[in-house]
């Protein structure tokens, strides 16, 4: 008769049971996923010995397996491998010792041979994790050695365990969990659980003799042995989206980590569509195994349009595999990942100009966001902003690359104009002296998209400069005719600034004008009158402070204004009215009177006396 041997738990160990059953997990399903990591690693150990130690093992034929068996009428849940098993020490060094899998000692015994290592399990204490949900947990494990003895391991959880030899088990490990509840001896409960965390482990999976993990973890594959099709079923997997994606990038990295990434684009951003931000959708994997959903910190927020998967086996988990001990590393890896998706969207814009400009229609709201955010990459991401300019035609774009390619040698910066549409951008003041010496100008119709670039500010050395700057310097056009002499311009100016009083802090004759009267000028520094619109939109009012005042400028050459300096020597108040009129006009076509009926009243009155009466 077989004999039972008895052993109480070390005092840690009964610490440890503590710990776990009551606050290492957030999730008690995560059990499910911690054995199955276990029975997988002990499937690759056997697989490595099977390399190395041919058929010198028991049962060299048989295959290498997961399988899961629920009863919810005994409340049973069974996970069973086909792997390496353990001997009656290993169970008392594994199973008995605090926060020892072996692991680590195999690990340790095999370092300097050349089989691939990675593929051996690094976690510890995850087969504790049953007993969050079991009262009784029962072991039969069989080793892979040939003269090695069979053994039963019994324990309650609570003060120790009990050992009994057993013969006539096959190779491997099988655990039963004895339920305090039927929610886990549910076969379609367990199975939304191995698809959620254990889908992609490299061997087969049968749950009640079901295969269960049927999509292949293609990110472990050659691209070569890869279709499109596979790509397209996985995305849809992953991503849950019934379209195939717009991009796909599959890479693998040994250095400085050891990375393997599948990461996808999807045709459409959902933002755009239900105005509310979405989550990031790359899940970060350890060894095929699930360990973090929507993995946050993997990819910087404005890569959040990404889906796929992670998987580096670098990872130094902490012993619930929820979290990552070394914030730092975690760091790394998304530098490393975040360079490598640069590169390659600007690779894909450089391939297909339109296709890329169907991307940054969708998701270029997200690259914008990163450049006002992200300071050590926004150089990079400038790259691959696009918009519409004087050179382009409809709903063509540019590069500020390809911007700076085209720039004369006299021009020294970069211009953008903010308008609704190219049409008000090139009727807009602001365009007509860069239109007459045929400089182009990014037309910016997205109100972040100033914003961006006054935060972005310079671009391969040259400065972002708006159009409506007070202090930029252009020549005047040689072919203007002279409405005005010198000494009517300045007495003109004169008599303006003393129109207007505090409503402007300068008026001069403009040297950029040249097809209309007048135009104001924002000063350089101050938040502009998008800025301030966009704040308001955020409700943030409190924040604005107070607005800097315009600068005027008039045009000398125009009929208006040459008729304005003759009418201030005829009918001085008249002239004032004019003058204010000529002043709103521009400030309702720089977005600085955002209620334009206001404007109106006066107008009217105008109108009234400028106009013949009956009388």
């Amino acid at each position: 008769m077989s004999k039972t041997e008895k052993h109480e738990f070390q005092a840690e160990i009964a610490q440890l049971l503590e710990i776990v059953i009551h606050s290492l997990y957030t999730e008690k399903e995560i059990f499910v996923r911690e054995l199955i990591s276990n029975a997988a690693d002990a499937n690759e150990k056997l697989q490595f010995l099977q390399q190395t130690a041919g058929n010198d093992l028991f049962e060299p034929e048989r295959p290498l397996t997961i399988s899961v068996t629920t009863d919810e009428e005994a409340k049973t849940i069974t996970i069973t491998d086909t792997g390496i098993g353990m001997t009656q020490a290993e169970l008392v060094e594994n199973l008995g010792t605090i926060a020892h899998s072996g692991s680590k000692a195999f690990l340790e015994q095999i370092k300097q041979s050349q089989g691939d290592a990675r593929l051996i399990g690094q976690f510890g204490v995850g087969f504790y994790a049953a007993f969050m949900v079991a009262d009784t947990v029962t072991v039969s494990t069989r080793s892979y050695r040939p003269d090695a003895q069979g053994y039963v391991w019994t324990s309650d959880g609570k003060t120790g365990y009990e050992m009994t030899p057993a013969d006539d088990l096959q190779r491997g490990t099988k655990i039963v969990l004895h339920l305090r509840d039927e929610e886990f001896a549910s076969g379609y409960r367990i199975e939304e659980v191995i698809k959620k965390y254990s889908n992609f482990v490299s061997f087969p999976i049968e749950l009640n003799e079901k295969p269960v993990n049927t999509i292949q973890p293609l990110w472990t594959k050659n691209r070569s042995e890869i279709s499109e099709d596979d790509y397209t079923e996985f995305y849809k997997y992953i991503g849950h989206d019934v379209d195939a994606p717009q991009y796909r990038l599959h890479f693998n990295a040994d250095a400085p980590l050891s990375i393997r990434a599948i990461l996808f684009v999807p045709e459409r951003n959902t933002e755009l569509l239900t105005m509310s931000r979405q989550e990031g959708e790359v899940h970060l994997y350890c060894k095929r195994v699930l360990i973090t959903p929507k993995a946050k910190g993997l990819f910087p927020d404005w890569l959040r349009f990404l889906k796929g998967v992670v998987d580096s086996e670098d990872l130094p988990l902490n012993i619930s595999r929820e979290t990552m001990q070394d914030s730092a590393l975690l760091r790394k890896i998304n530098e490393v990942l975040t360079k490598r998706v640069l590169k390659w969207l600007e690779e894909e814009a450089k391939a297909d100009t339109a296709k890329y400009a169907k991307f940054f229609a969708q998701h270029g709201h997200c690259l914008k966001e990163g450049v006002a955010t992200d300071w050590s990459h926004k150089e990079a991401i400038a790259k691959l902003l696009r918009f519409k300019s004087s050179y382009t035609e409809g709903e063509a774009t540019t590069s500020l690359a390809d911007y700076i390619s085209r720039m004369p040698e006299d021009q020294k910066e970069i211009y953008f104009l903010h308008a609704p549409d190219r049409e008000a951008a090139e009727a807009s003041p602001d365009f007509e002296a860069f239109r007459a010496k045929s400089w182009e100008v990014l037309f910016l119709e997205d109100p972040r998209d100033e914003f961006v670039l006054e935060h972005l500010h310079s671009f391969e050395g040259k400065n972002l400069v708006a159009t409506n700057k007070a202090n930029i310097k252009l020549d005047r056009p040689q072919d203007r005719s002279k409405s005005l002499s010198e000494d009517q311009v300045s007495g003109l100016v004169t008599f303006l600034k003393e129109a207007f009083g505090e409503r402007v802090s300068e008026v001069r004759a403009s040297e950029r004008l040249v097809g209309s009267p007048a135009a104001v000028r924002e000063a350089g520094g101050g938040m502009n009158a998008n800025m301030r619109r966009m704040m308001k939109m955020m409700g943030k009012e409190d924040s604005l402070g107070l607005a800097e005042k315009p600068e005027f400028e008039i045009n000398p050459d125009h009929v208006i204004v040459a008729g304005l300096e003759r009418l201030r020597h005829t009918d001085e108040p008249l002239a004032k009215q004019v003058a204010t009129q000529l002043l709103e006009n521009a400030m309702v076509s720089a977005g600085l009177i955002e209620d334009p009926r206001a404007v109106l009243g006066r107008l009217n009155l105008l109108l009234e006396k400028l106009l013949p009466t009956n009388s």
